[in-house]
């Protein structure tokens, strides 16, 4: 992409950027991480060189999706984190954290890279969403309803592998809500 950022763009490269997106995000679900660029622009209707000068590589393209799914998920832990009960709060989030992660094959692995690399343009957001998810963590354990000696590395590391292993092992899908019952069961605090 050139200096630009996507609001100085004019309404038709804006246009065509959210379309490559919106295509990507597609794609990548269907065929994973290494879905074919050419596949995308051809999809999204426009010339490959129109996808280039908006992500010059591949990784820029999942960067641009990567740090929209972190900003809906931060956002979404703000909303739920003002409303419901901490405990059902933290899990819908969770869901929905394992469910996006494991929509894109290959994503996980990106996910967990990003957290640690504080160079990665994509670690803000993903800071925002982690901070964000620590805060219903921490509700749900001033409730009484989470172990103590759960932090949020704690939580994104579950909640990765779970995406991860249903990625490696697309067999185990269909067991993906049995196994966060399991994960849940040992974040849960025992009562006294």
């Amino acid at each position: 992409m050139t200096g630009e950022s996507p609001k100085e763009q004019r309404a038709d490269a804006r246009r065509n950027r959210e379309r490559i997106l919106a295509v990507a995000r597609g794609v990548v679900h269907e065929q994973g991480t290494e879905a074919s660029l050419r596949d995308i622009a051809r999809r999204a209707e426009v010339g490959l060189g129109t996808l280039y000068r908006h992500f010059p590589t591949r990784e820029a393209l999942l960067e641009a999706l990567l740090r929209q799914g972190f900003d809906r998920l931060a956002g979404r832990a703000e909303a739920l984190g003002e409303s419901g009960e901490p405990y059902e709060a933290l899990v819908e989030f969770l869901r929905e954290l394992i469910g996006g992660a494991g929509a894109y094959r290959g994503l996980a692995g990106s996910m967990m890279a990003t957290i640690s690399d504080e160079q990665s343009p994509l670690h803000a957001s993903c800071m925002a969403m982690r901070s964000a998810a620590g805060r219903l963590l921490e509700r749900a354990q001033a409730e009484g309803r989470i172990r103590e000696d759960i932090d949020g590395t704690d939580l994104f590391a579950l909640a990765n592998a779970l995406s991860w292993i249903t990625d490696q092992a697309p067999s185990l899908g269909s067991r993906r809500d049995h196994l966060f019952g399991l994960v849940m069961d040992g974040l849960t605090r025992d009562p006294e």
